[in-house]
């Protein structure tokens, strides 16, 4: 593939797979179109040009395919022969073509679905996260997040649930999953769940984008709190990681370089969303995220607010990864040792054994206490679970210096 069409295959291949699934009613096929109408752009574009509407031309090129495909294989099954007709004979202009991927969330989110399968097919179908990235964000194996996306696909086709957005009467029963997909999409481009790289900025803009449309469509207090959360955590992408990659903690970001614009508009949206009946998870989360964005620095950190409204939100949603979060800033604000007397807590309950920051977590506080066997055993335990490359080189760091304190 060219480098020209490796970039437009980036920044174009998931809002063509959405209209192809609208135009073809199926994901499968719409899928094979996707990748036969790249094909034919590698073939054809070095030599004709790229056209001069790339994403209205990949759609009208995956349809003609996909019909060739219907028109070979009704050989064998006499049906698909009227799904080809259908389809050639159906209205279509290339001036039609649309940004689908909204439409397509809400399909992926259908109440028809169950909940993990809608989130894992979302992410895929529309994020192109691959099985392997969505089975880390769910704490799930490749195996389990395939034959969910499968399952989904048959449900999707057998219960010949639409491609649409909902009616405004249908949206809020459908909102909770979609908020929950976008927020998931957000979380793996805000902390990579592999490879080299800490953030995927692709990911978070993504998201953000979504969010934003989602926020005109349906302005929402959850939906303005979602996208106020997002813009805060966004707003310090660029401190969490150092000039060659090295991940950088929360205490230690230069916070000159937290972007300013999207903290002012983050901020802005959680005062909205607060001064509205129906506060939620996300609006709790953002009214957090505001908390730290507007601190000068770790020190001066409200951490005991912070923690009142981590209280808020376990209330709301009793979650053992948000109680790691509140043994955190109860850390900050009472020390190490009722961190970690938390954190053990939690471990012991069972549900964050194979979670690496609940792990690292413990590692943290046992250095800072000067437990140094401890925190070695902690670290490794961290390290041998974590698949991101920045994340693994930080724990062989605390390891390495643990090991110095020794000598």
């Amino acid at each position: 593939m060219t480098l020209q069409v490796e970039a437009i295959y980036r920044s174009e291949s998931r809002r063509v797979l959405a209209t192809l699934i609208r135009v073809l009613g199926d994901f499968d096929l719409a899928e094979e179109a996707l990748h036969e109408a790249f094909l034919v752009a590698v073939q054809r574009w070095p030599q004709d040009g790229v056209p001069h509407n790339s994403r209205a031309w990949l759609v009208s090129t995956g349809r003609f395919k996909a019909i060739d495909r219907l028109r070979r294989q009704a050989r064998f099954t006499p049906l698909l022969q009227e799904q080809a007709d259908a389809l050639e004979a159906a209205d279509w202009r290339e001036d039609d073509v649309e940004d689908d991927r909204l439409r397509l969330i809400f399909t992926c989110c259908h109440p028809a679905l169950a909940p993990d399968a809608q989130a894992a097919l979302t992410l895929r179908e529309i994020c192109d996260l691959t099985t392997e990235e969505i089975a880390r964000a769910f704490l799930a194996t490749p195996t389990t997040i395939a034959q969910r996306i499968v399952r989904a696909k048959g449900k999707i086709r057998e219960a010949k649930i639409p491609y649409q957005v909902p009616t405004l009467a249908e949206l809020p029963e459908r909102l909770d999953s979609v908020l929950r997909v976008i927020y998931l999409v957000f979380n793996e481009g805000y902390s990579a769940s592999m490879g080299a790289d800490v953030t995927r900025g692709d990911l978070t803009r993504e998201a953000i984008r979504l969010a934003r449309l989602l926020m005109e469509l349906l302005p929402e207090p959850e939906v303005v709190g979602l996208l106020a959360l997002m813009l805060l955590h966004e707003s310090r992408r660029a401190a969490r990681t150092s000039a060659d990659g090295e991940l950088v903690l929360l205490g230690e970001q230069d916070r000159a370089l937290w972007d300013a614009s999207l903290i002012a508009e983050g901020c802005t949206l959680v005062e909205q969303a607060l001064a509205t009946p129906g506060v939620g998870v996300y609006c709790l989360q953002a009214a957090i995220a505001a908390v730290h964005a507007e601190a000068p620095s770790a020190a001066e950190t409200d951490w005991p607010q912070i923690v009142g409204l981590y209280d808020v939100l376990l209330r709301a949603v009793p979650s053992p990864v948000i109680e790691l979060n509140r043994a955190v800033a109860v850390s900050m604000g009472q020390g190490p040792l009722a961190g970690l007397l938390l954190v053990e807590g939690i471990l012991q309950h069972g549900e964050l054994l194979d979670y690496h920051l609940a792990h690292s977590a413990r590692g943290e506080f046992c250095r800072q206490l000067g437990r140094v066997e401890e925190a070695r055993s902690a670290y490794e335990k961290a390290l041998s679970l974590t698949r991101q490359v920045p994340e693994k080189r930080f724990l062989e760091r605390r390891l390495a210096e643990l090991k110095s304190l020794r000598q």
